[in-house]
């Protein structure tokens, strides 16, 4: 049999790809492919799921294409940039990746910095209903912000909405916890097995009393969401010590959070890699237990999975790496993502989009955005190559 694509070479073992699916793994494949790319020595994954992005419109949004194929991440989990009214505008947005949807409860979504649950009437459950019965496989969960300035005076009252619309959908609730009120406790009080709640190390709402335990004894399960301002190393350390430690890891990677402290989903690994924990159970973490989290397709190099595939150099190079609250420690690896692929294709470089102007940089921000884009203007005005690296495509007679 002639494969579409083969990796070949890397670790755990050999990869090849027939119509967009996995068609064998193991040792040493026959070398029969249309492609054949030597990964030698490289570490092959399943296509990293970041179950926390937005890369809906509104003010949070980004584009995920150009950040896509140079970390790994082939499924972008859009966490309730949009509601009921703006669910289209996310639909008819082509992209190179995938993009499963959590709804939310405020059917105006994300299209402004916050407060989008403080009028109830917004928080419409038999519209959320049929808005998630219509648009299956797309919407897999639904996505309740509850912190002070969301809900104003309505405390967990939207979370209980959006509870009921996963009743009825039997999907899993997602809930983002901030600053108070309403009391942590509360919050986790309300949710089930499968729900999720994220920025789980947050500093603002340093979530380690015993309603943290209870929460995850009875299967909840806790997503890292980094954001701007929702991962502390110091909270995540008190949690590994306590054997609390995040069950998926995910970025919340936004237009605030992009140029730092996030920056990527490989970066906020290498994180949890600072903190102490095994690149086995990261990478798990990245794959895995996102796909099983809202039943989504990939997340494992098995016959038949989607071929959803990312190829790293993992460098034993000691880097520091820093939180939300620019505590710094240092990460033992660094991974480098070389190739992406979604449904055996590679993806192709794309520049990114500078923040939008409604985005706060420091100067040193600014300045290396410039120098960026100055360094690839460079590279680009280049020649590719010299004559010696030519041939003459239309000879001329003798």
């Amino acid at each position: 049999m002639t494969y579409d694509l083969l990796l070949a070479g890397g670790e755990p073992f050999d990869v090849a790809v027939t119509s967009g699916v996995i068609a064998a793994v193991g040792p040493s494949l026959p070398r029969d492919a249309r492609v054949v790319a030597d990964v030698t020595d490289r570490l092959v994954t399943p296509g990293l799921i970041d179950l926390h992005t937005h890369v809906g419109p509104g003010y949070w949004g980004i584009d995920p294409d150009p950040i896509a194929w140079r970390t790994g991440v082939t499924t972008w989990v859009d966490a309730g940039s949009t509601g009921a009214y703006t669910l289209d505008l996310l639909r008819r947005t082509f992209r190179e990746v995938r993009v499963p949807a959590l709804l939310n409860i405020s059917a105006i979504g994300l299209t402004g910095r916050t407060g989008e649950s403080r009028d109830l009437t917004n928080c419409d459950v038999p519209l959320a209903i049929d808005t998630v019965q219509q648009h299956r496989p797309l919407i897999r969960g639904i996505k309740v912000r509850v912190d002070r300035e969301t809900v104003g005076d309505n405390g967990v009252e939207p979370l209980r909405r959006g509870l009921a619309v996963g009743d009825a959908c039997g999907v899993p609730v997602m809930v983002h916890i901030g600053t108070t009120p309403p009391a942590l406790d509360e919050v986790l009080d309300l949710l089930r097995p499968g729900d999720i709640m994220t920025h789980c190390a947050s500093g603002l709402a340093s979530p380690l009393g015993p309603a943290v335990r209870a929460a995850v004894d009875r299967g909840v399960l806790l997503d890292l969401g980094h954001g701007s301002g929702a991962f502390a190393f110091d909270v995540l350390e008190r949690q590994l010590d306590l054997g609390l430690a995040p069950h998926t890891i995910s970025t919340d990677l936004h237009c605030r959070s992009l140029p730092g402290p996030v920056f990527d989903l490989p970066t906020t690994m290498a994180k949890l890699l600072a903190a102490g924990m095994p690149l086995t159970d990261v990478l798990e973490k990245v794959t895995a237990a996102p796909a099983r989290a809202l039943g989504l397709p990939g997340g494992s190099l098995t016959v038949g999975a989607p071929a959803d595939l990312a190829v790293f150099d993992v460098r034993a190079e000691e880097h520091e790496v820093v939180d939300s609250h620019l505590q710094v420690r240092t990460a033992p690896l660094r991974l480098v993502n070389v190739a992406t692929y979604v449904g055996g294709r590679l993806l192709q470089p794309s520049w990114p989009q500078d923040p939008p102007p409604w985005v706060s940089l420091t100067p040193a921000q600014h300045e290396a955005l410039a120098r960026r884009t100055h360094r690839l203007r460079e590279l680009l005005n280049d020649p590719l190559v010299d004559a010696s690296g030519l041939a003459e495509q239309f000879p001329r007679n003798p």
